[in-house]
């Protein structure tokens, strides 16, 4: 948990939290500002994590966690029961500063298309542009706890990622607490990106060899509520806004 736990320390503001919402999807807290992190009810994403069905249930303080400080909720980016690691790090995005100087407007795939042309591409989870993708690039394997069609299996990691030149590892592999042993597998030199709605755009994720942040920004707070308290995918959410952060300020 060596990102969970920079990000933390990084945190030098706090506010109260606002509101809470868990949704079948995506959870999202506000306090300073309003943030995203995938909801994980059943233990894993991309199949790194398990935990018991009692485990995957519980979250401390349920019902009550509006009244706490951002802070504190913060600190439930540690746990090892999903649904409070992703009511953390939503929390953590809710208190980031973004400099949106410093920011582009741009979809992550694009961003891959561009970086991955006659390259070997990992792409850890299942995204749905992966059909633009695959033929944009040299050669593109794609980790899957459930795999489907191309798709390998995440226990293949250990194998795939040392190969590649690109690599792209969904943010929700920060709540299951897996981003540092992914990160670990990644070669030298090679082109790492952190993608998805739970992404932090804070620079600190530069420090532990990613140079690309695609993530969201909350434009319209009470939209994003409404949608995924309806149960919106990300392509239904509404109110949110695409933003990539690069470490040399350069795509």
């Amino acid at each position: 948990m060596d990102i969970v736990n920079d990000l933390l320390n990084s945190l030098t503001v706090d506010a109260p939290v606002r509101s809470v919402m868990v949704g079948a999807h995506w959870t999202v807290v506000c306090s300073r500002h309003c943030g995203m992190a995938a909801t994980l009810p059943g233990g894993h994403v991309h199949g790194h994590l398990q935990a018991s069905p009692e485990q995957s249930r519980r979250v401390r303080d349920a019902g009550r966690l509006h009244t706490k400080r951002a802070r504190e909720l913060a600190e439930y980016a540690r746990s090892e029961i999903p649904l409070e690691a992703s009511i953390g790090l939503a929390t953590i995005n809710s208190l980031l500063d973004v400099d949106e100087d410093q920011a582009v407007e741009i979809n992550a795939v694009d961003v891959l298309i561009e970086h991955g042309r006659g390259k070997n591409v990992v792409l850890v989870g299942h995204f749905p542009f992966i059909p633009r993708l695959q033929p944009a690039v040299g050669r593109l394997w794609v980790l899957e706890q459930h795999p489907t069609g191309g798709d390998h299996p995440a226990a293949a990691a250990a194998e795939l990622i040392p190969q590649a030149e690109v690599v792209a590892i969904t943010s929700s592999a920060l709540v299951n607490h897996t981003m540092d042993e992914l990160l670990g597998l990644c070669r030298p030199g090679s082109l790492v990106m952190a993608l998805g709605p739970s992404t932090p755009l804070s620079r600190v994720l530069f420090g532990h060899g990613i140079s690309i942040l695609s993530g969201t920004k909350v434009l319209d707070e009470a939209a994003l509520l409404r949608t995924i308290s309806q149960g919106a995918s990300f392509k239904q959410a509404e109110g949110v806004r695409l933003l990539t952060l690069v470490k040399n300020q350069s795509l």
